[in-house]
């Protein structure tokens, strides 16, 4: 009976310890120190909440720059991918239509491989810089016509939101495609 008491106190004690004091220590810690982090890196425009810096979100019209592929839809809650092998039909079948799809909305074959292949989390916001580049005459076209001031000031938009590698070590260069947008629209009304 004494070792029951004991073994009670100390899932109590614990619980308390770990699932009320941690987390709230942690959570105050975050909300001081990473605050923006802490709260989704939520992007602001024009006065409302249009998405995160850590979440892709899917754009269709030709107007926008597209984002990677997402085996799961851009849904975050089964985030994941496609556990498709580089043998599978299905991967094969996918990057076919892909691939038909961006030839269709006038964009040559040989696309990046970013915007055939979906990513380990199918949740990715950013693409390549040769994504962004490979894009942008069919965007111009979208909306209103290519001509060479308009692809160049494109071009310096998109390198002006090419991020390096992180702390300058870890990954490569990349384009935060909701980012990129949001400044497409600012620039090409």
């Amino acid at each position: 009976m004494n070792s029951l008491l004991v073994s009670l106190r100390m899932l109590l004690v614990l619980t308390v310890l770990t699932g009320v004091i941690y987390p709230l220590a942690i959570t105050g810690l975050a909300q001081l120190f990473f605050p923006r982090q802490a709260n989704g890196s939520v992007i602001e425009y024009a006065g409302g909440a249009v998405g995160s810096d850590l979440v892709g979100q899917n754009f269709t019209s030709d107007r926008y720059f597209w984002p990677r592929p997402s085996a799961v839809d851009y849904n975050p809650l089964p985030s994941g991918g496609s556990n498709l092998g580089p043998t599978s039909i299905a991967l094969q079948d996918k990057i076919t239509e892909r691939k038909a799809r961006l030839v269709f909305a006038g964009s040559s074959p040989d696309a990046p491989p970013d915007l055939l292949l979906a990513s380990g989390s199918g949740l990715d916001p950013h693409i390549s810089p040769e994504a962004a580049f490979y894009q942008i005459d069919r965007v111009l076209n979208a909306r209103g016509g290519l001509s060479e001031p308009r692809r160049q000031a494109l071009e310096v938009l998109v390198q002006s939101h090419t991020e390096g590698p992180q702390w300058g070590l870890f990954g490569e260069p990349r384009v935060n495609v909701l980012r990129l947008n949001l400044a497409l629209d600012s620039l090409l009304r």
